[in-house]
């Protein structure tokens, strides 16, 4: 059992050594340049080069960082079989390649609305959608926020149970990561159908999931509830979960690589508002105020509220 299992591991990896090579060959002959010219660009010797074409390199990831800056571009364009498979992606990545921030959004919106993804400008405002990690905030400031609204509240975690029929540890233990993303995200796609005007508190890793994330920007207004880390280990500790430290000498700094590798997702937030050091009533009527000048072209009985409660 153990020999099959060695052979069938030494098999993948051939396998994938062999995908490599072609996709490397591929984009040096879409680049047209030759392997000679390619070493003299990588700094990597032509026999290196030929071994990793032929699927017998053992290539490391400084090898393949020189051999994908050589051909303009990136290491996941020689790793993924997406960029051998489609030429148009490999179009677009060239057009997209070196933009800023700023340029790549507006090549996401214009993307969406080519293809009917982009949501409805005045549907998006009827619904406020609060992200941002565990202790930020989104459940008891989104409960008063539906209250003044007169809206309703949605907890999407507890939809996600719904949708499943169990609870999250079973989702997790029982189905995995995949299952739940699944889950996540038709919970999120009957909220919306069935919810018109609402408050959503989201949880925090639904940034995980790209095709999610998009779905909720789309449909929502979105606003990230900020708040240090510290802040957020505290109170998730005052509401009585001790999950986060138990038998994790590390989970404050834990909690910063997740705030900080999701930050820039976060970002993408229509709004955001910094609950850090301030007191409940503070953070609700600030919140309010930031909804109230955030730009909202189309008015909607909601934003009329909206602005009654901030006055």
């Amino acid at each position: 059992m153990s020999e099959k299992s060695t052979q069938d591991k030494v098999q993948d990896r051939d396998v994938a050594l062999a995908a490599l090579g072609d996709r490397v060959r591929m984009m040096r002959a879409l680049k047209g340049i030759s392997r000679k010219a390619l070493s003299g660009n990588s700094g990597v010797s032509e026999r290196h080069l030929a071994n990793l074409e032929l699927g017998v390199g053992n290539a490391s990831f400084i090898v393949l960082t020189q051999v994908a800056h050589a051909l303009g571009c990136s290491i996941a364009d020689l790793t993924h079989d997406e960029a051998r498979s489609s030429p148009e992606k490999i179009l677009i990545n060239a057009v997209l390649n070196g933009r800023s921030e700023a340029e790549l959004t507006r090549a996401r919106v214009a993307l969406s609305e080519l293809f009917g993804e982009a949501g409805n400008q005045a549907a998006r405002q009827r619904r406020i959608a609060l992200v941002g990690l565990r202790g930020a905030g989104k459940s008891t400031l989104g409960r008063m926020l539906a209250d003044e609204l007169g809206v309703p509240f949605v907890e999407l975690t507890r939809e996600v149970e719904r949708v499943a029929g169990c609870s999250l540890g079973e989702i997790q233990s029982l189905l995995g990561q995949a299952a739940y993303r699944r889950y996540e995200k038709r919970a999120l796609e009957e909220v919306i159908q069935r919810c018109p005007d609402a408050v959503i508190a989201t949880p925090g890793g639904i940034v995980s999931e790209p095709a999610t994330f998009k779905l909720l920007l789309s449909e929502c207004l979105t606003v990230w509830l900020q708040a240090s880390p510290t802040e957020h280990m505290e109170r998730v500790i005052a509401q009585g979960d001790f999950r986060p430290m138990v038998g994790n000498s590390e989970a404050m700094e834990d909690l910063q690589r997740i705030l900080t590798s999701r930050a820039s997702m976060y970002g993408k937030a229509a709004l955001a508002w910094d609950t850090s050091g301030k007191e409940l009533p503070e953070n609700f009527s600030g919140l309010l105020s930031l909804l109230q000048h955030a730009r909202m072209p189309d008015s909607t009985d909601m934003t009329d509220n909206l602005l009654k409660h901030a006055q």
